[in-house]
């Protein structure tokens, strides 16, 4: 058995430990001070991290060519009425008066829309405080969130009860998570559900479109509607209601969160069923693709009702592939059969 001691101090330079045996005669043990340059050592380094600006490039230039424009179209506006009170005292007032229902179009979709983004920035930050309260098992900010969850959902008619009965328990449970949990149970259930068979009814939707469809365009059109339709009405059912620009950060937050999750691969093992059993070698090169676009379709929707759901999943399953895209395999089985039935009748037919 070795342990090391420090040696004593040598002229050239600074002391270096060295190993001796416990046994060894004139060992002498004693505790070592610590020196200034350990000292130094032991106590952490404060570094100081610059912070990065909140105000960035594109920031500054969109706002610099948002500015540009608008003065550019005012001016036009001011230049069009003051040409038409040259002409007329009546058109120039019928100009005003138009330009006068404009501005306050604009300033009314200008409020509509930033309500909107609000509202979604709201949802985010409850998400995040619900996580916060099932990390901690905060009581007081679990209640706050329930509470917060019941004005969002106040306007969904279908939920009355559950309210009423989230609400007599809000005093009777003492953990915060167990609030939490609960609250997902009672407002959540019911909404996930709808959910989920909307996310199934859009994927076969566009299954079928994509699978009877004659060309590649109007496939991506369709998808590209389909998907901002499935979208829009997940953050309406989970008490969003987005605008144009809402829309723009929904679906960039919906891409995001593919981007985290591993993309638009349905890697599940729905897709491995349908390789195992054969299914998708029976299938024409047009279903083939249908399915494809099916299981893309719900695979986007699965992203969109993580984003959208104002609770993480903690007491209820998050949905997967295979509970809203398994309709596929028979849908495309079915379609399968049906065109074998024709092509049979138009051959007996034909003889």
């Amino acid at each position: 058995m070795v342990k090391p001691v420090k040696s004593r101090a040598r002229a050239d330079g600074p002391p270096r430990p060295q190993v001796f045996r416990l046994d060894e005669a004139g060992i002498t043990f004693t505790e070592a001070d610590p020196s200034p340059e350990e000292d130094a050592l032991a106590l952490p380094a404060v570094v100081d991290v610059p912070q990065r600006s909140r105000v960035s490039l594109s920031a500054l230039f969109w706002s610099g060519l948002g500015g540009l424009v608008s003065l550019g179209a005012g001016l036009a506006v001011w230049k069009l009425v003051e040409d038409l009170f040259a002409r007329a005292d009546w058109l120039g007032y019928v100009a005003l008066a138009f330009a006068g229902l404009f501005a306050c179009a604009t300033l009314a979709i200008i409020a509509r829309e930033a309500l909107a983004l609000a509202r979604l920035s709201s949802l985010d930050a409850l998400r995040e405080r619900a996580m916060a309260a099932l990390a901690s098992d905060d009581r007081p900010e679990a209640e706050a969130v329930a509470r917060e969850l019941l004005s969002v959902t106040a306007g969904t008619p279908s939920l009355a009860r559950a309210r009423a009965g989230l609400t007599s328990h809000l005093g009777a449970i003492i953990d915060g998570a167990d609030l939490v949990r609960l609250a997902e149970r009672e407002l959540m259930a019911p909404l996930d559900a709808r959910a989920r068979q909307m996310v199934s009814d859009a994927a076969k939707r566009v299954s079928v479109v994509t699978a009877v469809s004659p060309r590649a365009a109007v496939d991506l059109l369709f998808v590209l509607y389909t998907a901002l339709s499935l979208m829009r009405r997940l953050s309406r059912l989970y008490g969003g209601r987005p605008g144009t620009l809402g829309m723009v950060r929904l679906v960039r937050h919906v891409v995001s969160h593919l981007a985290v999750t591993g993309g638009m691969a349905a890697g599940d093992s729905l897709v491995q069923q349908l390789v195992g059993h054969g299914i998708a070698a029976r299938l024409s090169a047009r279903l083939g693709e249908g399915v494809v676009n099916g299981l893309l379709t719900a695979r986007l929707g699965l992203a969109a009702i993580a984003v959208t759901r104002p609770l993480p999943f903690a007491a209820l399953p998050a949905p997967r592939l295979s509970d809203v895209a398994s309709g596929l395999v028979r849908a495309e089985d079915d379609e399968v059969i049906a065109q074998a039935g024709i092509k049979r009748t138009g051959k007996a037919s034909g003889e």
